[in-house]
């Protein structure tokens, strides 16, 4: 005669089962994060366009909300851009100047159809109206290149990927 409850059997997992998956989860994580990192972090080449595109867009604003033409100044041989008086490097979230990480340099830099690429500075301009200077740049490292090119009726930052010379 059997006991009720003896032949009774629990239906589980084990302690060491559930300790087992909980560790090739994390080991799986583990091997995971250098890549979710990777992609998370601008490397030279998707920093350097970010910090362009942001500078013009900062200066864009600027000139329309203060109602005045704010210029952005680039230091070509310097490798260095920001928006005139601008100091500090970011203000209140946004990119006011930076200079290229290194291996990446200005292959051109023209603005309203003149080569700058030389010159100790230059200028782009932007006006209340949102509008602004025309401007090309191209910037290289390695086998990356990237043109960025500034429309002067919108004074927008538009980007060419993986542009060939």
């Amino acid at each position: 005669m059997n006991v009720a409850g003896s032949n009774i059997r629990h239906r589980g997992f084990t302690l060491i089962e559930i300790m087992v998956v909980v560790a090739i989860m994390g080991l799986i994580m583990a091997m995971g994060v250098p890549s979710i990192l990777a992609a998370i972090k601008k490397d030279g080449m998707r920093k350097a366009v970010s910090d362009l595109q942001d500078v013009c867009f900062q200066a864009r604003g600027q000139a329309i909300m203060q109602n005045r033409t704010v210029a952005v100044v680039f230091h070509p041989g310097e490798r260095r851009f920001e928006t005139e008086g601008g100091g500090a490097g970011v203000s209140d979230g946004k990119v006011t100047s930076s200079i290229l990480p290194a291996g990446v340099d200005f292959a051109m830099l023209d603005i309203n159809l003149m080569d700058f690429s030389a010159s100790e500075w230059s200028k782009v301009r932007f006006f209340p109206d949102g509008t602004s200077d025309e401007m090309t740049i191209v910037l290289h490292a390695r086998d990356q290149w990237r043109k960025i090119t500034l429309e002067f009726s919108t004074g927008l930052p538009t980007v060419v990927d993986d542009v060939t010379r």
